[in-house]
Parts: C-alpha cells; structure tokens; sequence
C-alpha cells in the first residue's frame, strides 16, 4: 500500500481544497519550526510519534528531517524505541482492565 509517488498526489488535494491544505501547511510548518524545542527534538519527536500512528511516509520524512537538523542514527533508533515502549507500556497497563479485584 505504501507507495512514495503518493506523496506527488498532495498536489491534486491543494487544488481540490486549497484553503484547507494551506491552512494544514501552515499549521505543519509552524509546529515544526525553531521554537523553544530545537527543530531537531521536534523532528525526533516526530519520528517516534510517526512510529505510533505507523505512518511509513512520516517515518521517512522526518528521519530525513531529523538528519537534516543533525540528528545521529542513535538517537533516530532511541526515538523509535521510545515509541516502542510507550506502545508496549499501552499494551501493559491496559491489561490491568481484565484482572479480577
């Protein structure tokens, strides 16, 4: 199902819906910039949450983002394992709703 040239579709859905996209751009750039959070940690982040949703697109755009603003394969991988443990430690705690009192 995940094919990159996709991405290429995005073009067809700004004509389509140009105030909506512009304003999804927008808030995307804005949220992504240098702030009181480095853009590098954004884009760490990014790369873990992209990790949760299991979105290959985001997955390889902001590793490439994340590299981009110096980030290390290390902590791309540290990222990810983040990720890993919050979904694992989901997984965990929900379990406790089947246990008998």
């Amino acid at each position: 199902m995940y094919k990159k040239e996709n991405l290429g579709k995005l073009r067809k859905m700004n004509r389509h819906a140009p105030e909506v996209m512009k304003a999804f751009w927008a808030f995307n750039e804005a949220a992504m910039a240098e702030g009181a959070i480095p853009v590098k940690y954004k884009e760490l982040i990014a790369v873990a949450v992209a990790h949760t949703t299991q979105c290959p697109y985001c997955i390889d755009a902001h590793a490439a983002g994340a590299r981009k603003a110096g980030a290390t394969d290390a902590e791309l991988v540290e990222a990810a394992m983040v990720a890993a443990a919050l979904r694992a430690g989901g997984a965990v705690t929900h379990a406790t709703h089947m246990m008998d009192e």
